[in-house]
């Protein structure tokens, strides 16, 4: 397992100068899949996890990670069992499940374009042609250094959190 820590510094929200474009950053059900993810591999081994202790234990709604875990066991991610000693668990090795594979299950694309795409590709609307388009060709970049990173993170990697300074 591999540990990771940030080297981002934090940014102010008083110090942007323009209001942050929301569609671009990870929807609300991929970080709530990847929290329930997170706490099914610290888990991982140890049988199924019960509903409500993933709920309580992640701060997320039980009737919203009802449907992202059955999402989930659609895509091969999870496992279930009713009943009273039944729950989740991970269907794979916590190692074998990167957060690309998370985010594009739930995102549909780790491109931040709809043209730097590569499984939703579709051309930008009034646009100039890719060729000459660099915001295109920096988009690329972005999702291929993104997915570099993302698809190098599994659920079994630890990473650091550091404190962030308060300024």
């Amino acid at each position: 397992m591999g540990t990771v820590t940030g080297d981002c510094p934090p940014l102010s929200v008083a110090k942007r100068a323009y209001p942050v474009h929301w569609a671009a950053m990870l929807s609300q059900r991929t970080r709530y899949t990847i929290r329930a993810l997170l706490h099914l591999a610290d888990r991982y081994g140890e049988g199924p996890v019960q509903l409500g202790e993933i709920a309580q234990a992640q701060n997320l709604p039980p009737k919203f990670l009802t449907v992202i875990l059955s999402q989930m066991r659609r895509a091969g991610l999870v496992e279930t069992m009713r009943g009273r000693e039944g729950g989740y668990w991970l269907a794979r090795e916590p190692h074998e499940i990167s957060y690309g594979e998370i985010v594009r299950l739930t995102r549909g694309s780790l491109g931040l374009l709809p043209c730097a795409s590569r499984l939703a590709y579709e051309s930008c609307k009034n646009c100039i042609t890719e060729e000459k388009c660099r915001l295109h060709r920096a988009m690329l970049m972005v999702r291929d250094q993104t997915a570099r990173i993302l698809d190098g993170l599994t659920l079994a990697d630890k990473v650091e959190v550091e404190p962030r300074a308060l300024t």
